[in-house]
């Protein structure tokens, strides 16, 4: 008879990763999506706010380019234009968008309710915090400063600009790994707004939570969200739940302020032996 040994890590969670817009701060993840608005408008192509938050979640210049394949917008810019949208173009709004960008980070800089609440709940459990973001690193060095002026400090944070490949490949997640000096993976979980937030952390072995309300997904201030009838936004939420749930998300919930929980039943489920 022959037999193969077998490690099981049965620890609790030691590290959770967040993503920024529409995860702890910028309610609605407003922040990129107009700027991707006014990017494209400046090349004589509009898009809407739908269109502008498809791809969320990746690096900006990829972003920018998945813009462009999307069949309704391609169309808008060859017959601006009288050809495609071309890898210069991408790379002239790519240069027009790092300014703008910049400019308007301030403006959407406030914390989501329940981050530092959840954040020190976090931190009394012994939990390290990573963070991830498809931000460049010069978008990311203004937005720590005014998270820090808000009482967020992450433990660490790692940029697309920092890495190979942003979402939603896993290298910024593993890189958090590092920097936090956690392993295995399964110690981890991922947090965030966008389907590539999940993928990111599924390809990085991680477990992963899929925020709904407070981001991209339904991508409304909260404001907006009172102003819709209930049928309305039941719907509106269901439908970004089942886009998480599809995307593989262990845990679907409407904003950071129901994670804490979650660890909960994740510790339970790595004492008994389970894997993301």
């Amino acid at each position: 008879m022959e037999f193969i040994a077998h490690r099981t890590y049965r620890g609790p969670v030691r590290g959770v990763i967040l993503d920024w817009a529409g995860t702890t701060m910028d309610y609605g993840c407003y922040a990129p999506a107009v700027v991707f608005v006014e990017v494209f408008r400046r090349h004589g192509v509009d898009i809407t706010m739908e269109e502008a938050r498809r791809p969320m979640g990746a690096h900006k210049k990829v972003h920018l380019g998945e813009l462009s394949l999307i069949p309704a917008v391609a169309k808008l810019w060859q017959e601006v234009h009288g050809r495609p949208c071309s890898d210069d173009d991408i790379e002239a709004m790519f240069r027009e968008f790092v300014p703008l960008q910049i400019d308007s980070l301030a403006e959407y800089a406030d914390l989501i309710p329940g981050t530092l609440e959840t954040i020190e709940k976090f931190r009394r459990r012994g939990v390290k915090i990573g963070s991830t973001t498809g931000y460049t690193g010069e978008m990311m060095a203004l937005l720590q400063a005014e998270a820090g002026k808000r009482g967020y400090v992450p433990d660490a944070t790692v940029c697309a600009t920092d890495v190979p490949a942003g979402r939603p490949e896993p290298w910024m997640c593993l890189r958090n790994a590092e920097y936090l000096r956690i392993y295995p993976m399964e110690a981890m979980v991922k947090i965030g707004d966008t389907v590539p937030d999940i993928e990111e952390g599924l390809n990085a072995g991680m477990w992963t939570v899929g925020l709904v309300r407070t981001g991209n997904e339904l991508g409304l201030h909260e404001a907006e969200i009172e102003s819709l009838a209930p049928e309305d936004l039941e719907g509106r939420l269901a439908r970004a739940r089942n886009r998480m749930e599809q995307a593989g998300a262990h845990y679907v919930v409407d904003g950071i302020g129901n994670c804490d929980p979650i660890i909960d039943d994740i510790n339970a489920r790595l004492a008994r032996g389970e894997r993301p």
